[in-house]
């Protein structure tokens, strides 16, 4: 049977509209309200904060106060400042502007489970500290180690790690943890699923005993809270909002479709919505790099990230995403905990994670910080019960809607592809190709006959009786012929 062209229609594509929340009648404190310095005051003024979040309107008191903290909030929510400011606050007293080494060592250390959240964790770091004497660093995998030695032998504060890099930097003894007094597990959920259990242990053994641990995360699990009780001292728990819930701000849509159309219907919603950037998830890194490639053959802007890629390669997808020259990023969720796109209007869910903790990851990317934002996912018959898995978790059920799909005639594709094939040379047998659903008048090509000799051609025939015959006829006709030396025998 042909597998025909399909088109998707009768999509209904919500509006996008970035707008923040009205925040009205609602008692949120200033940020000069929480006792932070005026150097750190100054750098939020100037990069336009004025108004704290609620998870950092209650996690930074906690964390000035020293103590240990679980803190779970929605992925877009304000977490970074949320241990970054009293991070800063706590380390000032030990600023120096001293350019020794000796005077700046690994005081903070943060810990994340991608290239892409490191990146950004210690940027912001960097935003809040520029106008203190603290440094910061950030270290990763992907690249050389050796361009990262120098900048940790001259001395920083603030580390920022992903775990697997910082092991290799300890085994070098290109660092030193041993003056750690703070340290945060941000995205402590991830480094779990990505199974990095065993290297923060042996992380965990190389600290000082006496430290600060904060800790934060959009999903608590029982691994999670297993976890907390192993490195945690009787923690203060703060959530801002019902463990493992979705933003309200974000419109979640279900569309029922099989695999083998979920190309064409991200095609044509790419198109309808005219989106300018949308993250789109896939399970692996293979769908992911040929969904790209896919896209761009129809004319739509699109780039991968994912595992393989360069620390390079991600690096520059991803600044063409946020500067508009890709509109699709389709990315795996190793990378999906790294991004962080200010008004990112929708998210599609290509593939449904298999891990329902993921789908909350996933569609956190969009929504942020009071902005609305789509989540939209394709969800084929052999990814139903991962999905229910999924609304058991976010306690929600969302409708499921069937996409209706037009067919179209196959001439076109058909007579294209015979247009092609009659371009290449055929070969001396033509056969036919089930999948093309292409039928023809199939002619055999017989094998071009090769010079033979005519005696070789005759049939078998049994001569031997005949030949002896004839030896017995020759032999007696023969005359006698002397013997060399020894004449004729008498008889």
């Amino acid at each position: 049977m042909t597998k025909q062209m399909t088109d998707v229609v009768n999509i209904d594509i919500p509006s996008i509209d970035i707008q923040s929340v009205d925040i009205q009648g609602i008692d949120i404190p200033s940020f000069d309200t929480l006792g932070l310095a005026p150097e750190l005051l100054k750098a939020l003024t100037e990069s336009g904060y004025t108004t704290p979040t609620p998870i950092q309107a209650q996690a930074i008191p906690v964390a000035l106060a020293g103590g240990d903290l679980m803190a779970g909030a929605q992925t877009g929510t304000g977490k970074t400042a949320a241990f970054a400011l009293p991070l800063l606050q706590k380390l000032l007293p030990l600023a120096s502007n001293s350019a020794s080494p000796a005077k700046h060592p690994v005081r903070a250390l943060i810990l994340t489970p991608t290239r892409e959240l490191a990146i950004q964790v210690e940027e912001s770091v960097k935003v809040y500290a520029k106008h203190t004497p603290l440094r910061s660093l950030v270290v990763y995998g992907g690249v050389d180690i050796k361009t990262q030695t120098p900048h940790l032998k001259s001395g920083i504060e603030v580390l920022v790690a992903t775990p697997g890099r910082l092991l290799d930097h300890i085994e070098q003894k290109t660092l030193q943890l041993n003056q750690v007094q703070i340290l945060v597990l941000d995205e402590a959920d991830r480094m779990l699923d990505m199974g990095f259990m065993p290297d923060l242990k042996r992380i965990l053994a190389l600290l000082p005993k006496q430290r600060q641990n904060l800790m934060f995360s959009a999903t608590f699990s029982n691994e999670i809270k297993k976890l907390a009780d192993d490195f945690l001292t009787k923690p203060q728990l703060i959530e801002v909002a019902r463990s493992n819930a979705t933003n309200d701000n974000v419109t979640q849509k279900v569309y029922q479709v099989e695999q083998s159309d979920k190309e064409a219907l991200l095609t044509q919603i790419l198109k309808v919505a005219d989106a300018k950037q949308v993250i789109v998830f896939t399970k692996t890194k293979l769908t992911a790099s040929r969904l790209s490639r896919s896209l761009e053959r129809a004319g739509i802007a699109a780039d991968a990230i994912h595992g393989d890629k360069t620390q390079q390669e991600r690096i520059k997808a991803l600044d063409a995403f946020k500067a508009g020259t890709v509109t699709a990023l389709i990315a795996t969720d190793v990378a999906a905990r790294g991004l962080d796109i200010t008004d990112l209007p929708m998210v599609i869910n290509y593939e449904i994670p298999s891990a329902a903790e993921d789908y909350v990851h996933r569609i956190g990317r969009t929504g942020r910080a009071g902005a609305s934002g789509i989540a939209i996912s394709f969800v084929s018959s052999d990814e139903e019960k991962y999905f229910t898995e999924i609304e058991k978790l976010i306690k929600r059920q969302i409708p499921k809607e069937i996409v209706v799909i037009e067919k179209h005639s196959t001439r076109t594709t058909s007579a294209s592809r015979t247009k092609t094939s009659e371009s290449k040379p055929r070969s001396s047998t033509s056969h036919h190709d089930a999948s093309s659903g292409i039928h023809g008048e199939t002619k055999r090509m017989l094998p071009k006959k090769k010079p033979s000799d005519p005696w070789f051609d005759k049939p078998y025939e049994a001569t031997i009786a005949q030949e002896a015959s004839n030896i017995k006829s020759s032999q007696a006709n023969k005359k006698p012929v002397a013997v060399l030396l020894g004449g004729l025998r008498s008889k």
